[in-house]
């Protein structure tokens, strides 16, 4: 499983339930994984976080989406999510600045369920 893409512990986990294996022997195989370095949490959300950023998702989204795989520990203050919400939002609306409420609530909309903060949409929108 984890030739193809990183896995977090947790989905490692899940995956290996799923298969019918037995408690002690996943507990075991993902010690062991862990203890020789090919499956590692830190590892697993810079490439999570990589990834979903390059998506244009924002750090609300990728914030919770990790912790859903199990991972608490991750750094988002890597990139730069104020930038990343205003090149969103010109990819999808364009670089005109909007005068209609309703057009601006759209944008709004769109930008809090890719997952950014208000600070983030209003400086998208308006800056």
């Amino acid at each position: 499983m984890l030739v193809r893409r990183e896995h977090s512990l947790f989905e490692l986990e899940q995956k290996l339930k799923i298969k019918e294996f037995e408690y002690a022997q996943i507990t075991e195989a993902l010690s062991l994984l862990v203890k020789q370095g090919y499956q590692s949490d830190e590892r697993f959300a810079e490439a999570f976080i990589r990834m979903r950023h390059n998506q244009g998702k924002g750090p609300i989204k990728i914030a919770a989406e990790l912790k859903q795989r199990g991972v608490v520990s991750f750094d988002l203050s890597v990139f730069d999510f104020f930038k990343l919400a205003k090149k969103v939002k010109e990819k999808k609306f364009g670089v005109e600045k909007v005068n209609d409420y309703k057009e601006k609530a759209k944008q709004q909309r769109f930008l809090q369920s890719r997952g950014f903060s208000f600070e983030q949409i209003n400086y998208a929108i308006d800056d």
